[in-house]
């Protein structure tokens, strides 16, 4: 059974730093897409950031660029999210999501689709006071 569990969410000032991680178990996910998503209270869910299968095409939503870094690291089956400079309107619960077709390359509109992935992790709530 393929699981995802986020962790490394919590509490912080405005301009504060977290490192959130996402930990699959169940399978590898050595060469598949993985992505974070967020949702805000009242609103819907929206895409943060993903990574392609192999680590090296990067997306991110425009909000975040310049702050957030997703990264891998295969060999622990574990994707990060580092979230710097962090501002109130960084306030969800971020989820980890996992696509289940490897070594496939798609469209920049495809990592930014939730339907596009397959496994979601219960998701790590992060609140950014001001």
């Amino acid at each position: 059974q393929v699981q995802l569990v986020e962790s490394g969410g919590g509490l912080v000032q405005s301009g504060g730093s977290l490192r959130l991680s996402c930990a699959a178990s169940g399978r590898s996910f050595s060469g598949y897409p993985m992505g974070w998503f967020r949702q805000a209270p009242g609103k819907e869910r929206e895409f943060v950031a993903a990574s392609a299968w192999s680590g090296v095409n990067i997306y991110y939503t425009d909000s975040v660029k310049g702050r957030f870094t997703i990264s891998r690291d295969n060999a622990k089956n574990t994707v990060y999210l580092q979230m710097n400079s962090l501002k109130p309107e960084d306030t969800a619960v971020y989820y980890c999501a996992a696509d289940a077709r490897r070594f496939s390359n798609y469209g920049d509109n495809y990592y930014r689709t939730e339907a596009s992935y397959d496994y979601w992790g219960q998701g790590t709530q992060v609140i950014v006071s001001s």
